[in-house]
This record gives C-alpha cells, structure tokens and sequence, in this order.
C-alpha cells in the first residue's frame, strides 16, 4: 500500500545573483513498510526533498500525499499537528534539548501534543535501542551512539507510520554507524513502520529495500540495495554510484 506520494517536486530558491533549483521535478512513491535510502552527492536535493515530505518545507510546485492526506493543502498549525502524529524524525546532530534529561527528551513531542505516554511501549523501545539506563542522565553525559539511540526512541514513542532519518550517522564512527542502522531497521520492523533515510554512507544504503538516487535536483537512479539484490537473485541495481551493480 502506498504511504508517500510525491508528485512534480519542484524547489526553487532565488538570490539576488541566480536561482536555485534543489529540487527539479521529483515525483514518487514509497510503500507501507519500506526501508527506503535516498543518496546522492552535497547539494544534490537528498535533504530538500527529505523536508518535502516531512512537511518541513513547501514545494515550489508539486505536492506531497502523505497517507493520502495532501500536505499542500494544510494549514501550517494543520501541517504541524499532522506531523508530529505520522511522521518521526532523526537527524544527524540528534536535536536533543540539553537541560532535559534523556527520560523528558524522549517523552517531549508526547507531551507538546497533551497525549499520554504508553510506559510499556516505552521499556521496549528503550530495552530494543539499549538505551533504558541512561533514561535520568543528560544528553551530554552521552557518546554519540547513545545520544542517537536516544533520538530514534524519542522518534518512535510517538508510533508514527514514516520515519524519516536525514544522514543519521553521519556523526558516527562506521561501527557504530551500522548498529543504529541495524537498530532502525529492526524498530522499523517491529513497530510496521515506513523508514526514508539520506545517507552518504553505502553501508547504510546496503541496508535498505531500495536505493534512489538524486543528482543535480532529479532522480537518476532507482533500484534495490545491493544486499536486496543478493537476497532475491536479481542480476542488477543502482547503486551508490549510479552505476549497475557488477560493472565498472
């Protein structure tokens, strides 16, 4: 079943000099229960069009369907609301509020939205991320492994349908790295959930159900992950390079 739609995307920002197009013309479409990694080269669009179906940003023109809910045609206090109740967010730098503990950190969307706080869903996110005992301390008394599992438990707790993820371990060593991708994938998993995730990294990207790629703006690639690939025997993909897997 189809969760996202993104339709004719166009972003423009315009200066005194020139006119950017970070987004020319992106329309498609990812389904319910996705692991989705979006790369490409700096500047290419990858988080543009990430803040586009968050609902972060508005398109110059297109839209975005999320459940089929148009985003375009909400008010901003709508947008926002809706937001907060389907869609989780992890960045790279974490975002988390340093005079909160990882406990209220954690809980914050919950509460800005007046809604209860689901104690059992809350041990298993913190017991799945190995994040339960560091629920009193600061978020800077964290490594950067923690203070990211942090962040993904404070995404889930609020059960959203999508998970978007913008160059979430990007701050990590590459150990690390694959141990928060493994833990968003197996969340992802337990809770049904659709994850989109911009990554530069090809471990990461090797990690998903499919791979797009955007250069200059546009798609230029679509396609499994290489590991997909290995799993279901299919001969080719896109791949980090934009190139088909087994060539050069």
């Amino acid at each position: 079943m189809e969760i996202v739609k993104a339709v004719g995307l166009k972003k423009y920002y315009v200066t005194d000099t020139y006119e950017v197009h970070a987004l020319d013309g992106v329309t498609l479409s990812v389904e319910a229960g996705e692991f989705v990694a979006v790369v490409g080269t700096s500047g290419s669009g990858k988080t543009t069009l990430l803040n586009m179906i968050g609902g972060l940003d508005i398109p110059t023109e297109g839209g975005v369907w999320i459940r089929g809910n148009s985003l375009r045609d909400m008010e901003a206090q709508e947008r926002t609301v809706f937001r907060r109740r389907n869609i989780g967010f992890v960045f790279q730098q974490y975002n988390l509020v340093p005079v909160l503990s990882v406990y209220e950190n954690i809980v914050l969307p919950l509460r800005l939205d007046g809604a209860g706080i689901d104690s059992g869903l809350l041990d298993e996110i913190g017991a799945l991320l190995k994040i339960r005992e560091q629920f009193d301390r600061l978020p800077q008394t964290l490594s950067g492994g923690q203070q990211q599992r942090a962040a993904i438990a404070r995404a889930l707790l609020t059960k959203p349908a999508i998970l978007l993820a913008d160059e979430p371990t990007g701050s990590l060593d590459s150990v690390t790295s694959m141990e928060v991708t493994g833990l968003m994938r197996s969340c992802a998993e337990r809770f049904h959930q659709t994850v989109i995730v911009v990554t530069h990294q090809e471990e990461t990207a090797q990690m998903a159900d499919r791979v797009i790629r955007i250069e200059d703006g546009r798609i230029c690639g679509l396609g499994e992950s290489m590991t997909a690939e290995k799993e279901s025997g299919a001969p080719k993909g896109i791949g980090l390079g934009g190139i088909e897997n087994g060539r050069k």
